[in-house]
């Protein structure tokens, strides 16, 4: 219904590329926290940075479908800061620069993106703002040529190593959320610092805290029209939700099958364990969990990819999705016993990769609220429009 046989086919192929170019070097992601450069590049020589972009700049303007497939399969090699350092460039830096970036953006930036030669990332949550886009402190004030922006960002994936940011301040501080702004920022420009952070999971990824000191950003540099980047950013957490209940999804179903494999194997009283009545009611009761969620993220996806601003569903998705794998990843890891709780085993990893879930890309209790203004006081989300002429002027 929702894949064809090229999608299949791009499938076994994405496998084989992750199995053959990545997988080996997991291991030492993980414990240095740093991904090596050479991998960025194999993806966009791949054209798996391109799958959603045009053509005009190096893309493949294909379905989201392709993007799904990325998705999963990044889940399967049980690496979650890996892969949320593949999809933060692609689908959250990479997705401002295609609708609001203009041609000379693009150019500069979009298309080295897609040829993996230059990383990004994408600057929002703030120290004391979280979850609360609305609450940024960050400015940018217009100084002549350039602005001037102050302020700092944290939670940041790719914080660290990435060569651009896509940073979002106030340019009209006095106007709240109508106030905000969205930039292309250079990673060498002056009075830009990143700080790496400790982190529970996501070991393989790099996750940063920016400052932002008199950093002077070029006029040309501002994405879109000034002071609408509250709506861009809210447009794009459609997707970037969407994605987040993808990979639950993704990686539940993975844990299910790790855990069965293993179940058929060890034993206990005479018998393998998936035997026992209370562990396979519970791996029934998940994987019916799991289709679910997959089945209702694939709808969800099918709108997305023909143009529907699927807000409520993308946030259904996320929030129920990522509930779902951590439960699972709680289980899994139980099923495996003592096992579950050593480091070389998989397990261990995966339940703590999974607890970001529901924290990243917005809060469960803030989606909640979310859904409650759609379901119980009716409110409606609609998409921003950019002023296609106010970018081609520019």
């Amino acid at each position: 219904m929702y894949f064809t046989e090229e999608h299949n086919a791009f499938r076994d192929s994405l496998k084989d590329f992750l199995k053959r170019e990545v997988v080996p070097h997991i291991e030492k992601w993980e414990e240095t926290g740093s991904i090596d450069r050479f991998i960025w590049e194999k993806f966009g020589e791949m054209g798996y940075f391109g799958l959603a972009y045009p053509e005009e700049y190096g893309g493949l303007d294909l379905d989201f479908f392709y993007t799904v497939i990325l998705l999963e399969e990044l889940q399967k090699i049980n690496s979650g800061g890996f892969a949320a350092a593949i999809w933060a460039h692609a689908y959250l830096a990479m997705t401002h620069l295609k609708a609001e970036g203009d041609h000379h953006i693009k150019q500069k930036y979009l298309a080295p993106s897609i040829e993996g030669t230059k990383i990004g990332c994408l600057c929002v949550t703030e120290p004391f703002g979280g979850s609360d886009v609305a609450g940024m402190r960050s400015t940018a004030v217009k100084q002549g040529d350039h602005y001037l922006l102050n302020g700092s960002k944290t939670f940041i994936t790719n914080g660290v190593y990435s060569d651009y940011l896509v940073v979002a301040a106030k340019t009209a501080p006095e106007l709240g959320n109508k106030g905000i702004s969205i930039f292309v920022v250079d990673r060498e420009s002056k009075g830009l610092s990143a700080t790496k952070l400790d982190k529970l999971g996501w070991r393989a990824s790099d996750t940063g805290e920016i400052a932002f000191d008199n950093v002077k950003v070029p006029l040309a540099n501002l994405m879109g029209e000034e002071n609408k980047g509250f709506s861009y950013i809210m447009q794009h957490f459609a997707s970037e939700r969407l994605i987040m209940g993808i990979n639950a999804h993704a990686r539940s179903e993975w844990a299910i099958e790790y855990t069965l494999d293993y179940m058929s194997q060890r034993t206990a009283f005479g018998t393998t364990i998936d035997k026992f009545q209370a562990l396979r009611h519970t791996i029934a009761e998940h994987a019916a969990e799991v289709a679910v969620c997959k089945e209702f993220n694939y709808a969800t996806a099918k709108k997305l990819d023909e143009g529907v601003y699927a807000v409520k569903e993308a946030t259904m998705s996320k929030l129920i999705s990522t509930k779902v794998a951590d439960k699972i990843a709680y289980d899994c890891l139980q099923f495996l016993g003592g096992y579950g709780y050593m480091e070389e085993y998989p397990m261990a990893r995966l339940l703590r990769d999974s607890r970001l879930g529901p924290i990243g890309g917005g809060t469960s209790e803030i989606l909640r609220e979310i859904i409650a203004k759609m379901i119980i006081d009716k409110k409606e989300y609609k998409p921003p429009v950019v002023d296609k002429k106010e970018l081609a002027s520019k």
